[in-house]
């Protein structure tokens, strides 16, 4: 696969090993980042390729994504000395992107680092884009800040590694990506068996590539990368609230729960035609199921979304589908939309 240029780095898919190696040559101090299922499942595969290095062991899972866990890892670059021109490669998820990348960036204001994605999830979402972050007083990545890596490499490798369960929710970022920017993907997708064999390196290249576009063009999110986050309001506050359960929703599962209701709420605004909105919730339903929402606290989930990063003052601002393969940004919604919504959806 041909390299993808971002801003000011390279995202380096399944081939040129020799890319990377001469990336991190240039490191004279290493440090990467796992957690204990990268440590078993992934490090095994790519440890040669890192020369001498030092390892940062840190618990796996959302919970575990905050300034407790930042506070270990700059502990452990401290006491092993890691200086301005030392590096940070960060191999696991999405967690470990986002939170491995803020150290990075915050540690002696701020040393490089290389993002190494090892979920589907991360590979063709969190991993792009510069985006890094924690979660804070049980609101998700509401601490953080832009930087890019020196590169992000992707092996496809690593997926068969994977649980079903985790696979599924990263396909519903691609998902997210097509029906944001191209119908014939969308159709695409939703013709894809995932019991079968799957060329995901294609796919993974191709997801990749809708993000990158969108992030070159908006590398901040003063407009259009707002598009990204379509079904994430919602999603996003669904997932917050879930994480106070003894079983959390992973993320993916909780954006593919956004992303009909905010079809639903495309619908009720004019942008999506009923016709459509059925067959993403046809699509997603199929493959996700349908949740019973009923147990959750509706007031915690607003309360929840009047914290998300795309309202102003007292309005809340979402990106809505429509028609498939276009996605609207800045689009005021009503609180009396958002329980239609829901009403709808259970």
């Amino acid at each position: 696969m041909p390299i993808i240029n971002s801003n000011n780095y390279e995202v380096l898919v399944d081939e040129h090993i020799d890319k990377l190696k001469s990336l991190i040559s240039n490191y004279q101090k290493i440090a990467v980042i796992v957690d204990e299922n990268t440590i078993s499942h992934c490090y095994p595969i790519v440890k040669d390729h890192f020369g001498n290095h030092e390892l940062i062991e840190i618990s796996s899972g959302e919970k575990n994504k905050n300034l407790d866990t930042c506070n270990f890892i700059w502990s452990q670059l401290i006491e092993k000395s890691f200086d301005r021109k030392s590096l940070v490669i960060n191999l696991g998820g999405g967690v470990i992107g986002d939170m491995g990348g803020f150290c990075a960036s915050s540690y002696m204001r701020g040393i490089d680092f290389l993002q190494m994605p090892t979920t589907l999830l991360s590979q063709v979402d969190a991993s792009v884009g510069g985006k890094l972050g924690v979660d804070y007083q049980g609101l998700k990545n509401i601490v953080g800040t832009f930087n890019n890596p020196i590169a992000v490499w992707i092996n496809t490798d690593f997926l068969h590694t994977l649980p079903k369960k985790e696979l599924i929710s990263g396909f519903a970022e691609m998902i997210k990506h097509s029906l944001i920017s191209s119908k014939d993907i969308f159709y695409k997708l939703s013709k894809i068996d995932l019991n079968q064999k799957i060329d995901w390196t294609t796919l993974v290249h191709e997801s990749v590539g809708i993000k990158n576009k969108v992030v070159l063009e908006d590398p901040f999110e003063k407009g259009l990368r707002k598009i990204l986050n379509f079904g994430h309001s919602l999603g996003h506050a669904i997932e917050t609230e879930s994480l106070k359960t003894d079983d959390p929703l992973p993320h993916g599962y909780a954006i593919a729960i956004g992303m009909i209701l905010e079809s639903n709420i495309a619908v009720e605004k004019g942008l999506l035609s009923l016709e459509e909105s059925n067959q993403i919730s046809e699509f997603i339903t199929k493959i996700y199921g349908r949740f019973d929402l009923s147990d959750y606290d509706m007031d915690a989930i607003i309360s929840n979304l009047k914290h998300d990063k795309k309202n102003e003052d007292t309005k809340f601002l979402f990106s809505l589908v429509g028609p498939i393969g276009h996605c609207n940004y800045n689009v005021e919604v009503k609180l009396s939309e958002i329980e239609n919504a829901f009403n709808s959806y259970q």
